[in-house]
């Protein structure tokens, strides 16, 4: 299997740190980053870490040791203190990792978190990891979804202003998502027939039409639509039943209408845990389910549980595609 490729994410947060804690394991795996900043990070924190330069063609991996893909800092960063002049390397970071795990060099891109707000700060439009990757492997449409023990939540709409999910919300963009995710449960998860639970976006689902018509004019045609074409949906549901032991377990993962409809449930469940995933690339993309954590980089106190979850869960992903070729 070839090596998943790390990225160390925005360098003033709590990325490299986490990337640091990787070294425990003997996982195959490379970092991506600036290697003078992990060096500096690792002495910060007292970790006792041999730091190799990537070779394609590394076959063992070791405990205490990390694979460095070195990728220089625009600037040294100061843990705690976000600067715009790295969002180029940022950027730089996602760039590298998506063109080398397209090529097949890496079988899978695990990201660290990043800040949008000081890299659209440095004058550069940017939305997210997500719509990012999208664009970089020429991808019409992905699907945003989180993972924890519990659940998993797709979402049909992702980082946008509430006022503006309904006009969104169209039967083809809902059918892309429910097909994107049909697919991913089937190749990336191993469930052969998935079972899908659809939120509505109104409360109580529209109340038939008396608090919205987005349920009878668009969520509901598409599942019927879907249905006929031999995929296990129910719905739409109203969001606020929908987490019940009664969906949740009879179903491999929900669809919700917008972020802060699925998101809050997931992360009250599951938050240091929890994976986020991209689903509809061509290539493996999973990352953390948290922010950059500026107040705790390079004090020893992030919790590097989340990106665990998220290297094992690419690894399950790499196993169960390369089950189906």
């Amino acid at each position: 299997m070839k090596p998943l490729l790390i990225s160390s994410g925005e360098p003033a947060g709590i990325g490299p740190d986490l990337c640091l804690e990787l070294a425990q394991k003997a996982l195959p795996l490379v970092v991506l980053g600036d290697e003078h900043l992990l060096k500096n990070r690792a002495k910060r924190l007292g970790k006792k870490i041999r730091f190799i330069p990537y070779h394609p063609e590394q076959q063992q991996w070791l405990p205490g040791e990390l694979s460095i893909l070195h990728i220089p800092c625009s600037t040294s960063p100061i843990p705690g203190l976000l600067d715009p002049r790295n969002a180029s390397y940022v950027l730089t970071l996602i760039q590298t990792g998506a063109k080398r795990c397209l090529s097949g060099e890496f079988s899978a891109f695990v990201t660290a978190p990043i800040n949008k707000t000081v890299i659209n700060q440095a004058g550069i439009t940017f939305s997210g990891h997500t719509e990012f990757l999208a664009e970089l492997c020429r991808v019409d449409s992905v699907v945003m979804m989180l993972a924890c023990p519990q659940m998993k939540v797709a979402l049909a709409t992702t980082h946008l202003p509430l006022k503006d999910v309904p006009i969104t919300l169209t039967k083809s963009l809902l059918t892309k998502v429910i097909l994107t995710l049909n697919e991913s449960l089937q190749n990336d998860f191993g469930i052969s027939e998935p079972k899908i639970a659809v939120a509505g976006l109104n409360p109580h689902a529209g109340e038939a039409g008396y608090l919205g018509h987005e349920e009878i004019e668009t969520i509901i045609p598409v599942l019927e639509t879907l249905r006929g074409k031999g995929l296990t949906l129910i719905g739409p549901l109203p969001a606020d039943t929908m987490f019940t032991p009664k969906y949740i377990d009879w179903c491999d993962a929900v669809i919700a209408m917008y972020h802060d409809q699925g998101l809050p449930v997931l992360k009250f469940a599951g938050f240091g845990k929890a994976v986020n995933i991209t689903l509809g690339l061509p290539i493996i993309r999973t990352s953390v389910d948290h922010g950059t954590a500026i107040d705790l980089a390079g004090k020893g106190l992030a919790d590097p549980g989340s990106l665990f979850a998220a290297v094992d869960l690419a690894l399950e992903m790499v196993h169960n595609r390369q089950g189906k070729t």
